[in-house]
């Protein structure tokens, strides 16, 4: 590597949940020598819990005469120009500082190297790249350990090491280019790993070093979707990154299928970083009831208070969706189906079907007939379907399978495989279970795609 070219190794200590700074050490390196050092405790305006304290030293009396963030600023930014900062894990310091900037309104942005991902490529072979266990194995003095300057001071020396190796030169180059996502991925996941994942649908799992998995997600684009996690600066997806050392992945085909996949592998394994199966789901019912002139109602309601539901959905746009879909598809009344409250007569400005047993110029008897037929259809409607989908490649289809009101699972089917009746796909069916998130997927496809056309079409 160049001899002109700058470097600043960069270490810091942070509070833990909201990743305040609470000690920053930075050498300025010019891949010889270290030619400068900004060394600081940090007052991060916040409480230290008690488990940071125990790993680094670092309590909140240490801290409480020492100079915020704010009033360092100009001293990081001074020895930080026109270099190239380089940490062990590189997102998380560079995330952290950034973001200390960013809240005092500078915009900090620098190229970046992380040590971890230059020790894979430079000194490939060792068990662990944790700092602690790398200089350990490669008799790197470490002192002070979880304090800014011991583990900045370490990574310096590894630094020097990673320039002495016969390939530096190629490999640097290679993570500096504006198109590398080197600096991107995660520290311990190897960039064969990343480059391997499809452009297509599917399902992916991030997984720790122990090959546990830690979080599932879906896409239309899995490669696309997973390095969008890597570009995200949350804590949430920091903590993620950091422990990601694999990622395995399933195609699906469809966005469909891979959501019914991904429900079903975060029931199954339950990652630690999946949130959105812990939340509970409310849900809201259609029912059916006569007023005291004898005219039959359809309104929705919270579903825990509603015996016999006629079809339940996960929001009240969408109850409100399907009631107006009936209305103008069996001619009901939107007052008499609630689209319209405490009017005499309706006057729905996109439902004009009604014939007029609001303003009783219909017989009750004719348009509780029309009810009746409403409520049959969405009965049938969603007790039987099959919901074609693309397959995983040209040469097969998907499909979700809906029985008796039951979610039975999905299946893939090669195009040259003659289905004659639908008791046949049973036969591909990749069974699952029935849950309230898969009734909620489903019923959004269905309210979103008419039966009879060829995505979906009745069951017999």
């Amino acid at each position: 590597m160049s001899k002109t070219q700058m470097y600043t190794i960069i270490d810091v200590e942070t509070t833990g949940r909201s990743n305040q700074i609470t000690e920053i050490s930075i050498f300025k390196f010019d891949g010889t020598k270290v030619v400068d050092e900004f060394t600081s405790l940090v007052n991060p305006n916040a409480l230290i819990p008690p488990y940071i304290t125990t790993l680094t030293g670092i309590d909140n009396a240490l801290v409480a005469n020492a100079p915020t963030f704010a009033e360092i600023a100009e001293e990081v930014l001074s020895i930080t120009k026109d270099t190239i900062f380089v940490a062990h894990n590189v997102n998380f310091d560079y995330n952290v500082i950034r973001n200390e900037f960013k809240a005092i309104e500078i915009d900090f942005r620098s190229k970046k190297l992380c040590t971890v991902r230059l020790s894979r490529a430079l000194l490939p072979g060792h068990k662990s790249y944790s700092l602690g266990k790398l200089c350990k194995s490669l008799e790197i003095p470490l002192s002070d350990r979880h304090r800014a300057r011991g583990d900045a001071a370490a990574t310096v020396l590894l630094f020097e090491l990673l320039l002495e190796q016969e390939a530096a030169e190629a490999t640097f180059q290679k993570f500096l280019k504006p198109s590398s996502k080197e600096a991107t991925l995660p520290p311990h996941l190897p960039s064969k790993i990343f480059e391997a994942l499809p452009i297509q649908a599917g399902v992916y799992y991030f997984k720790n070093k122990k090959g546990k998995i830690i979080y599932v997600g879906k896409a239309k684009n899995i490669q696309k979707r997973v390095l969008s996690h890597f570009y995200n600066k949350s804590k949430k997806e920091l903590d993620l990154c950091r422990e990601t050392a694999d990622i395995d992945f399933e195609l699906s085909g469809s966005e469909l299928v891979a959501l019914l996949m991904e429900d079903s592998a975060i029931k199954h394994h339950y990652p630690i970083y999946n949130s959105a199966s812990k939340r509970k789901t409310k849900s809201y019912a259609i029912f059916e009831y006569s007023d005291r002139g004898g005219v039959k109602h359809l309104a929705f309601n919270d579903a825990k208070i509603i015996q016999n539901p006629l079809i339940t959905f996960y929001n009240i746009r969408d109850c409100r969706t399907y009631l107006e879909r009936l209305c103008m598809q069996f001619e009901l009344c939107p007052k008499y189906c609630h689209l319209q409250e405490n009017v005499r007569e309706c006057s729905h400005f996109l439902i004009q079907s009604c014939k007029g047993v609001c303003k009783k110029e219909e017989a009750v008897e004719v348009y509780n007939e029309r009810v009746d037929l409403a409520i049959s259809h969405s009965l049938e409607a969603s007790q039987n379907v099959v919901i074609k989908q693309k397959g995983r490649n040209a040469n097969e289809e998907a499909f979700v399978l809906v029985k008796n009101g039951l979610y039975l699972g999905y299946g893939f089917v090669d195009l040259d495989v003659q289905i004659n009746h639908t008791d046949e796909l049973e036969h591909h069916l990749i069974k699952q279970k029935d849950n309230v998130d898969v009734q909620r997927i489903l019923r959004k496809v269905l309210l979103e795609t008419k039966v009879g056309k060829d995505l979906v079409f009745g069951v017999g």
